[in-house]
């Protein structure tokens, strides 16, 4: 689990032949624009970047390929050897559009920011949360990355479930913001780490894992996951310790660990066997099985599907109804529930992030992720 992957190179041109001139203005001024956006584009936009700018400075990937290992200058060389024999200003007008589309999409999330949501708290970067009509919403908010969950936002989400737990509303409710719910965990957590950082790295993931998945077990009030699109990993896994999932028909269901050299976790090693059958959860834990949303409703892993057209308005209708129950009786009756559960979850919690560290730190797990690396950089 590392920190942003790539870094935009300061910037230093010379003006070489008159045809260059008349976009060499726009390329400098969409440099100069770059250096004034304030949200963090993400590394697969920022690949995208680093390889115009070399491709319109330098023309055609010159450099050696760098090692296997060296995630970080792999992804780079990568993406800019992709680019092949793309004219310099060819290069140029692609660099100045991917920032004017940039410089667009922050303005327009500005002016929408500027009338704050009602009851929207305070302090969050990678979520909205809001409670209103004695609901409190926590929805995932990193839509450009398809609600990919780096370190940040895990902190994040416990912050706010520890806040959810203790204030006056009745219901706590977990969504996504966009196409996705979640794509589970960010693979740039695993970017730009050394190999002498890795035995630290997974040592502090499985701390942090540990401790977002104990708050899941913990909450005192009903929870309920409220999938709009496709969940992947961890907010799947979790899903297991919500008291009810409500599903959109588009919604998919996927926890890709073995491919990715990994093992379960969020307890779904214990939860997802009790709740769907050992057959099935071996099918989804062990082989990679994708879930839709109507498997998954059959399976017992979501409560409900719904169509997506009348999705949100059917379930936020059934939420504020639930709402409006006694506060104080909801929550005593959760934990009749849940109470004779929780000893045993905290055990399956410790013990799934043990056997993660180890499987963090093979050399399957390690060659799985590169690979990954590897792929991505060629769509």
């Amino acid at each position: 689990r590392g920190t942003q992957a790539v870094c935009i190179p300061e910037i230093h041109l010379h003006t070489t032949a008159a045809t260059m001139q008349v976009s060499q203005k726009d390329f400098e001024k969409a440099q100069e624009q770059l250096k004034l956006l304030k949200n963090d584009p993400g590394n697969e936009t920022k690949l995208k970047l680093y390889a115009l700018f070399k491709q319109a400075t330098e023309g055609p990937c010159n450099a050696p390929k760098p090692g296997m290992l060296d995630f970080v200058k792999k992804a780079k060389w990568d993406a800019w050897n992709s680019l092949g024999n793309l004219s310099q200003d060819n290069a140029r007008q692609k660099y100045a559009e991917l920032v004017s589309s940039l410089v667009s999409a922050e303005s327009a999330s500005q002016k929408k920011d500027a009338s704050p949501e009602e009851g929207r708290h305070e302090g969050y970067e990678t979520l909205i949360v809001t409670t209103k009509n004695n609901i409190t919403k926590i929805m995932f908010n990193r839509p450009d990355r398809k609600n990919a969950i780096n370190q940040q936002m895990y902190r994040e989400i416990i912050k706010a479930l520890e806040e959810a737990g203790k204030n006056d509303s009745t219901i706590a409710v977990i969504t996504g913001n966009g196409d996705y719910y979640s794509s589970g965990n960010d693979l740039n957590n695993f970017a730009n780490i050394q190999p002498g950082e890795m035995e630290k790295m997974a040592k502090d993931g499985a701390v942090l894992l540990k401790e977002f998945v104990g708050h899941f077990i913990d909450f005192p009030k009903p929870l309920i996951a409220v999938v709009n699109g496709p969940a992947i990993g961890i907010c799947v896994t979790v899903l297991g310790l919500c008291d009810v999932v409500y599903a959109s028909d588009r919604a998919t269901f996927h926890s890709p660990f073995s491919q990715l050299g990994q093992s379960p976790e969020g307890c779904s090693s214990y939860l997802f066997p009790k709740i769907m059958g050992l057959a099935k959860a071996s099918e989804m834990l062990l082989f990679n099985r994708k879930l839709t949303a109507a498997e998954a409703c059959a399976q017992g892993l979501v409560t409900e599907v719904f169509p997506d057209n009348s999705f949100q308005k059917e379930v936020w209708a059934r939420l504020e109804a639930y709402a409006s129950l006694p506060k104080n009786s909801l929550a005593v009756s959760k934990q009749l529930l849940r109470n004779l559960e929780k000893e045993k979850l905290h055990a399956v919690n410790s013990k799934e992030c043990e056997v993660l560290t180890e499987r963090w730190l093979s050399d399957e797990c390690i060659n799985a992720i590169v690979s990954f690396f590897q792929k991505k950089s060629k769509l």
